[in-house]
C-alpha cells in the first residue's frame, strides 16, 4: 500500500509503503528533496575533529621543545639541538617562550571561546616560526632538520586554514 507523508516539521513529502501488520515505514527513510548524504553532513565535524587533534599533536611538539629550550640552562642545551652553539642563551630561551605562547594561542582561545581568532594566528605564529628554522637550516646544510620543520610547517598552516576558513569557531 503506498501512502504520502507530510510534516510541517521537516517539510518533506515523499511516497513510502506502509506495512499494515506494524504501521512503520518500509524502504527509503523520507528526505529532503536536495539534501546531502548523511556522510557528507558528517564531513565538517569529522574534519574538525581532525583539526582538533592536529592542533593538539602541534601543541604536545611545541610545548616540550618551547619548556625545554626556556628552561635548561645553554650548556645542556647545545647536547640536543646543534643550533644552540650558534645562538645566545637569550635568543633560544626567547625562541623557547615563543613556541610555548603559540601553544597557549593555539588551545586555550579554542578551548575557552575567547578570542577565537588567537587560534589561528598562533598557528600562523608556529608556521612562520618553522618557515625561519628551515632557512636557517638550510642556511647550515642541516637537510634532515628541514624535514621536521616542514612537516610542522604544513600542520600548522592546515590549522590556520581550517580555523580562519572553513572549521572556524
Amino acid at each position: 500500500m503506498m501512502v504520502f507523508l507530510a510534516t510541517d516539521r521537516s517539510r518533506w513529502i515523499t511516497g513510502a509503503s506502509l506495512d499494515v501488520t506494524g504501521g512503520s515505514l518500509l524502504g527509503k527513510q523520507p528526505t529532503l528533496p536536495h539534501s546531502p548524504s548523511p556522510s557528507f553532513r558528517r564531513t565538517p565535524r569529522l574534519l574538525n575533529i581532525l583539526l582538533w587533534i592536529v592542533q593538539a599533536v602541534l601543541a604536545v611538539l611545541f610545548a616540550m621543545a618551547g619548556v625545554m629550550k626556556s628552561a635548561q640552562p645553554k650548556d645542556r642545551l647545545v647536547e640536543k639541538p646543534p643550533w644552540v652553539a650558534d645562538f645566545s642563551p637569550g635568543t633560544a630561551r626567547f625562541i623557547g617562550i615563543v613556541e610555548f605562547v603559540g601553544v597557549l594561542g593555539l588551545i586555550l582561545p579554542a578551548a575557552t571561546g575567547i578570542a577565537t581568532v588567537l587560534s589561528p594566528l598562533a598557528a600562523v605564529g608556529l608556521g612562520t616560526t618553522m618557515l625561519l628554522a628551515a632557512a636557517y637550516h638550510a642556511r647550515k646544510k642541516e637537510f634532515p632538520a628541514i624535514g621536521l620543520n616542514a612537516v610542522l610547517l604544513i600542520l600548522a598552516a592546515l590549522v590556520a586554514w581550517g580555523r580562519f576558513g572553513p572549521y572556524s569557531f
